[in-house]
């Protein structure tokens, strides 16, 4: 059998921010609906039903002195320290996200230069080769970085790549839509090195889809709930009812043909690191999967999850979550050699991949 290259993961690294933010404090939050009217329930009760149908309890919020290349920056250079590798080595810096950098004091993104751009400096990498460029691809944006990265891998045109997510999506929640209380801050790196094998190793396949043509703007910008609020803002909003159908119907597709191409099928994953968007819909999701194999009975720790205490960070979930699980910072969840993993995200766009990778 004649020898591969293929990607590996030789470095993760994540930041997760210091202020965390528990539900109970919306209790003081004045909520308004799309029809810009208030809210007939108790803030107790909005709260209460959100918490049982995302499974959030807490997120984190960045503090008011960082914006998103700061803590992408951070992310980076915990991957780094723990692959060891030398940063003048690495042939690309791809940065995904949606927001830009986004200050406090002025909620405008800020794309130029780009953020890749911004972390190259941050790390103060002098080699002119090093690429820095940007992916943004809503929420599944670490995971078509890693795509690309992959690409360049095995064409031979790099040999190390760097790929971050990282949103501040507190900076794009309005404060009066309950759906606000879905969004956090945060950051996840990783480093791929080419390997040579003869044996299938590391990166095995992936698939994607945009959705564009009915599903564009399931997610979108706009002006505050509030019909009184004065600021021109605009903010994050979403079909969440439509959403979530839409993800149940097409995820479980996405990743079951990412498994085929890598000639598996479920039975052969050993774990499934979904987006942590919603729990209960990631729950369905993972069941819908297994369902297409004709699988009733899901294996007990097969899909980690953070969201209940990290919220949803968008493109930083998912390499948040392989940062944690690699560095055994989740119960009953390891990295351990030979086995397979599923990293599949859904988001803005409509967007959705699939990547399928053996642990070397």
């Amino acid at each position: 059998m004649s020898k591969k290259i293929y990607s590996i993961v030789v470095g993760t690294g994540s930041y997760i921010p210091t202020e965390r933010v528990p539900n109970e404090y919306f209790l003081g939050s004045t909520f308004y609906g799309p029809d810009g009217k208030l809210l007939d329930k108790t803030n107790a009760e909005i709260i209460d039903k959100f918490e049982k149908i995302t499974g959030i309890k807490e997120r984190r919020y960045v503090t008011d002195d960082l914006v998103a290349s700061d803590i992408a920056s951070f992310a980076a250079k915990d991957a780094l320290e723990s692959s060891k590798i030398d940063p003048e080595t690495l042939d690309y810096i791809i940065v995904a996200h949606n927001f830009a950098d986004i200050k406090v004091d002025n909620r405008r993104s800020d794309f130029v230069p780009s953020l890749a751009a911004r972390v190259k400096h941050k790390l103060q990498i002098v080699n002119p080769y090093t690429i820095a460029h940007d992916t943004p691809f809503g929420c599944p944006g670490w995971v078509q970085g890693m795509t690309q990265a992959d690409y360049y891998i095995r064409s031979g045109d790099a040999k190390r790549a760097l790929v971050i997510g990282a949103e501040t999506l507190s900076r794009i929640s309005d404060p009066h839509d309950r759906d606000g209380m879905i969004y956090a801050d945060g950051a996840g790196a990783t480093i791929l090195e080419a390997m040579t094998s003869e044996e299938p190793v590391g990166i095995l396949s992936h698939a994607a889809r945009s959705d564009t043509h009915d599903h564009a703007y399931m997610l979108w910008m706009d002006r505050s709930n509030n019909p009184h609020h004065e600021g021109n803002e605009l903010y994050l909003k979403m079909q969440g009812h439509k959403l979530y159908e839409y993800a149940l119907k097409t995820v479980p597709q996405v990743v079951k043909q990412s498994l085929e191409m890598a000639g598996l099928s479920i039975n052969d994953v050993n774990k499934v690191l979904i987006h942590q968007a919603n729990g209960k819909m990631d729950d369905a999701i993972l069941e819908r999967l297994f369902g297409l194999y004709g699988v009733k009975e899901i294996p007990p720790d097969v899909m980690p999850m953070s969201i209940a205490w990290l919220g949803n960070s968008s493109v930083a979930t998912i390499p948040t979550l392989l940062d944690l699980v690699c560095k055994d910072k989740l119960d009953k969840h390891e990295w351990i050699k030979g086995h397979i993993v599923v990293l599949t995200s859904v988001g803005a766009g409509m967007n959705i991949n699939s990547m399928v990778y053996k642990i070397p």
